[in-house]
């Protein structure tokens, strides 16, 4: 029996460059706002091309690990925004087909736990912020896409709270993906705002109390009543979230 063997994958040069430069930054080798050699002398050093280590740089800048200061020819290093992080993931979850469902079940197992992280960590400056975007979710009139955003800023300020950046993290690409639904149910079921509206009062008043068990309770119960609203809003779970409805 002939044996086959896969080919040997060889990785250009520019992604060699890249991930040596990528290893000092990771390792802290390289700071935050510390300046590369400029490209010609990153060239002499890897033994490359300019054209080689640009491309590099550019890899670098695009996942954030790199930035361009104004003004400044040479890179220095960053880290990658949360924004950032969370779009990249957004979009990966898109191409891997997730469905609404998914996004919603995820939703359920993760926001409880925040909220009970968020009462035993909020500071008084969290529980303010916390409370004004509940009043400006809570506000009469609003434009759908006005109550869209400001419903998942609330979920925003409630991680932040926590004072835990993976959690943040984490939180952040399901919320992008959690949008596409709240419009259509927003506007088709009526009172979809004022459930919403007591539900951010109740975990506001767990915050304030530092209530863990109530947060956790009051947050599990909101989440629970999305599904709910998708019901009454004829949501089909199993659809499939779009590129396009992802903003």
């Amino acid at each position: 029996m002939s044996v086959e063997f896969d080919q040997i994958q060889i990785e250009p040069a520019y992604r060699k460059v890249a991930a040596a430069i990528g290893e000092r930054i990771l390792d802290r080798r390289l700071q935050e706002g510390e300046r590369l050699p400029a490209e010609l002398e990153l060239a002499r050093q890897f033994g490359v091309n300019r054209s080689t280590v640009r491309e590099a740089l550019r890899e670098l800048e695009s996942g954030g690990l790199l930035t361009r200061r104004p003004g400044s020819r040479r890179m220095s290093v960053s880290r990658p925004r949360h924004l950032t992080i969370a779009e990249t993931v957004s979009r990966a979850l898109v191409l891997h087909d997730v469905t609404f469902l998914e996004v919603w079940e995820a939703l359920t197992v993760l926001e409880p736990p925040i909220a009970e992280a968020a009462a035993r960590s909020r500071t008084a400056l969290d529980l303010e912020v916390t409370l004004e975007a509940a009043a400006l979710c809570a506000a009469p009139d609003l434009e759908t896409e006005t109550a869209v955003q400001r419903t998942a800023e609330f979920f925003r300020c409630v991680g932040r709270a926590t004072h835990n950046q993976v959690l943040v993290l984490a939180q952040e690409p399901l919320l992008q993906l959690l949008e596409p639904s709240l419009r259509v149910m927003i506007d088709k079921v009526p009172q979809a705002r004022l459930r919403i509206s007591t539900a951010q009062r109740r975990i506001c008043e767990a915050l304030r109390a530092r209530d863990t068990a109530l947060a956790r309770t009051w947050m599990s119960k909101h989440v629970r009543d999305f599904r709910k609203g998708y019901e009454l809003a004829n949501i089909d779970l199993q659809l499939r979230i779009s590129a396009a409805s992802v903003r």
